[in-house]
Protein backbone atom coordinates (compact mmCIF):
# COMPACT_ATOMS: atom_id res chain seq x y z
CA UNK A 1 0.00 0.00 0.00
CA UNK A 2 1.15 3.57 -1.16
CA UNK A 3 0.98 6.17 1.37
CA UNK A 4 1.33 9.72 0.59
CA UNK A 5 3.75 11.48 2.73
CA UNK A 6 4.70 15.27 2.68
CA UNK A 7 8.55 15.06 2.58
CA UNK A 8 9.21 18.58 1.24
CA UNK A 9 7.04 21.62 2.19
CA UNK A 10 7.78 24.96 2.31
CA UNK A 11 7.24 27.04 5.38
CA UNK A 12 6.35 30.71 4.07
CA UNK A 13 8.22 33.50 6.19
CA UNK A 14 8.71 35.59 3.36
CA UNK A 15 5.95 36.06 0.93
CA UNK A 16 6.42 36.22 -2.97
CA UNK A 17 4.44 38.07 -5.60
CA UNK A 18 5.00 37.42 -9.38
CA UNK A 19 5.18 41.46 -9.86
CA UNK A 20 7.74 42.09 -7.21
CA UNK A 21 11.14 40.80 -6.88
CA UNK A 22 11.92 40.06 -2.84
CA UNK A 23 15.72 40.52 -2.60
CA UNK A 24 17.48 39.65 0.73
CA UNK A 25 18.81 41.57 3.49
CA UNK A 26 19.87 40.83 7.12
CA UNK A 27 17.46 39.16 9.14
CA UNK A 28 15.55 37.59 6.53
CA UNK A 29 14.94 33.96 7.79
CA UNK A 30 14.09 30.81 5.44
CA UNK A 31 12.34 27.67 6.72
CA UNK A 32 11.96 24.23 4.94
CA UNK A 33 10.12 21.21 6.85
CA UNK A 34 10.88 17.66 6.10
CA UNK A 35 9.90 14.47 7.13
CA UNK A 36 12.83 11.67 6.64
CA UNK A 37 11.74 7.94 5.84
CA UNK A 38 13.59 4.63 6.46
CA UNK A 39 14.30 4.88 2.52
CA UNK A 40 16.31 8.09 3.10
CA UNK A 41 18.05 6.78 5.75
CA UNK A 42 18.94 3.76 3.94
CA UNK A 43 19.66 5.45 0.91
CA UNK A 44 22.23 8.22 2.66
CA UNK A 45 24.00 5.12 4.47
CA UNK A 46 24.03 3.41 0.93
CA UNK A 47 25.76 6.80 -0.45
CA UNK A 48 27.57 7.38 2.27
CA UNK A 49 29.23 4.45 3.71
CA UNK A 50 27.91 5.26 7.19
CA UNK A 51 26.82 1.83 8.68
CA UNK A 52 26.31 3.21 12.00
CA UNK A 53 23.83 0.74 13.70
CA UNK A 54 22.06 3.87 15.64
CA UNK A 55 20.74 4.72 11.92
CA UNK A 56 19.69 1.13 10.59
CA UNK A 57 19.01 -1.34 14.00
CA UNK A 58 15.71 -0.25 16.25
CA UNK A 59 17.24 -2.82 18.71
CA UNK A 60 20.79 -1.23 18.87
CA UNK A 61 19.20 2.26 19.21
CA UNK A 62 16.90 1.30 21.58
CA UNK A 63 20.04 -0.61 23.85
CA UNK A 64 21.76 2.33 23.14
CA UNK A 65 19.08 5.20 25.40
CA UNK A 66 17.19 6.09 22.02
CA UNK A 67 13.61 5.77 21.49
CA UNK A 68 13.92 4.30 17.92
CA UNK A 69 16.72 4.68 15.41
CA UNK A 70 17.95 8.35 14.22
CA UNK A 71 18.55 10.20 11.28
CA UNK A 72 22.44 10.79 10.35
CA UNK A 73 23.44 14.39 11.73
CA UNK A 74 24.79 14.99 8.31
CA UNK A 75 21.17 14.38 6.49
CA UNK A 76 19.35 16.44 8.91
CA UNK A 77 21.89 19.25 7.95
CA UNK A 78 21.14 19.04 4.32
CA UNK A 79 18.09 20.86 4.92
CA UNK A 80 20.00 24.05 5.29
CA UNK A 81 22.04 24.52 2.25
CA UNK A 82 19.15 22.95 0.24
CA UNK A 83 16.96 26.21 1.52
CA UNK A 84 19.51 28.04 0.57
CA UNK A 85 20.21 26.69 -2.88
CA UNK A 86 16.26 26.47 -4.12
CA UNK A 87 16.03 30.35 -3.15
CA UNK A 88 19.10 31.33 -4.95
CA UNK A 89 20.20 28.76 -7.75
CA UNK A 90 23.46 28.72 -8.60
CA UNK A 91 24.75 29.04 -4.83
CA UNK A 92 27.83 27.75 -3.62
CA UNK A 93 27.85 26.61 -0.36
CA UNK A 94 31.11 27.93 1.29
CA UNK A 95 31.36 26.67 4.73
CA UNK A 96 29.15 25.10 7.59
CA UNK A 97 29.32 24.69 11.50
CA UNK A 98 27.10 22.51 13.43
CA UNK A 99 26.16 21.60 16.87
CA UNK A 100 24.06 19.01 17.40
CA UNK A 101 22.03 19.17 20.78
CA UNK A 102 18.66 16.53 20.17
CA UNK A 103 18.34 13.32 18.09
CA UNK A 104 16.29 13.32 15.10
CA UNK A 105 13.90 9.99 14.64
CA UNK A 106 12.34 8.46 11.38
CA UNK A 107 9.37 9.48 10.88
CA UNK A 108 9.36 13.33 12.63
CA UNK A 109 8.86 16.69 10.98
CA UNK A 110 12.29 18.42 10.90
CA UNK A 111 11.93 22.31 9.61
CA UNK A 112 15.29 23.80 8.69
CA UNK A 113 15.65 27.32 9.21
CA UNK A 114 18.73 29.72 8.01
CA UNK A 115 18.41 34.01 8.97
CA UNK A 116 20.92 36.29 7.13
CA UNK A 117 23.40 37.63 9.43
CA UNK A 118 25.25 39.42 7.09
CA UNK A 119 25.56 40.18 3.42
CA UNK A 120 28.63 41.88 1.84
CA UNK A 121 28.65 42.69 -2.52
CA UNK A 122 32.23 40.99 -4.25
CA UNK A 123 32.85 41.01 -7.95
CA UNK A 124 29.22 41.07 -8.57
CA UNK A 125 28.55 38.69 -6.20
CA UNK A 126 27.31 38.33 -2.64
CA UNK A 127 28.38 36.41 0.08
CA UNK A 128 25.91 35.93 3.11
CA UNK A 129 26.63 34.59 5.93
CA UNK A 130 23.49 32.56 8.24
CA UNK A 131 22.81 31.69 11.13
CA UNK A 132 21.39 28.08 10.69
CA UNK A 133 19.05 25.96 13.45
CA UNK A 134 17.28 22.83 12.50
CA UNK A 135 13.66 22.27 15.01
CA UNK A 136 11.38 19.27 15.99
CA UNK A 137 8.22 20.17 17.69
CA UNK A 138 9.76 23.55 18.37
CA UNK A 139 12.57 21.77 20.03
CA UNK A 140 16.74 22.75 18.89
CA UNK A 141 17.93 19.68 16.87
CA UNK A 142 20.87 21.57 15.60
CA UNK A 143 22.49 24.74 15.26
CA UNK A 144 25.41 26.38 13.69
CA UNK A 145 26.41 29.03 11.20
CA UNK A 146 26.93 29.02 7.14
CA UNK A 147 28.48 30.81 4.15
CA UNK A 148 27.46 31.17 1.25
CA UNK A 149 28.05 32.84 -2.02
CA UNK A 150 24.84 34.15 -3.89
CA UNK A 151 24.77 35.21 -7.90
CA UNK A 152 21.74 37.34 -6.43
CA UNK A 153 19.88 38.61 -3.76
CA UNK A 154 16.99 38.24 -5.45
CA UNK A 155 14.97 35.13 -3.77
CA UNK A 156 13.12 32.91 -6.08
CA UNK A 157 10.53 31.11 -4.53
CA UNK A 158 10.30 27.84 -3.24
CA UNK A 159 8.07 24.88 -4.33
CA UNK A 160 6.58 22.52 -2.39
CA UNK A 161 7.55 19.02 -2.96
CA UNK A 162 5.40 15.66 -2.40
CA UNK A 163 6.15 12.32 -3.04
CA UNK A 164 4.36 8.93 -2.54
CA UNK A 165 6.43 6.63 0.19
CA UNK A 166 5.65 2.96 1.55
CA UNK A 167 7.69 3.53 4.49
Amino acid sequence: MYMKRRLFSFVPFLRFSSSTSVMLKSGDVLKQARIFSVTDVLEYSKLSYDSNPLHLDSGYAKNAGFEERLVPGMLVASLLPRIIASHFPGAVYVSQTLHFKLPAYIGEEITGEVQATSIREMKKKHIAKFSTKCFKDGNLVLDGEAAAILPTLSMEPMQSTTTSDRN
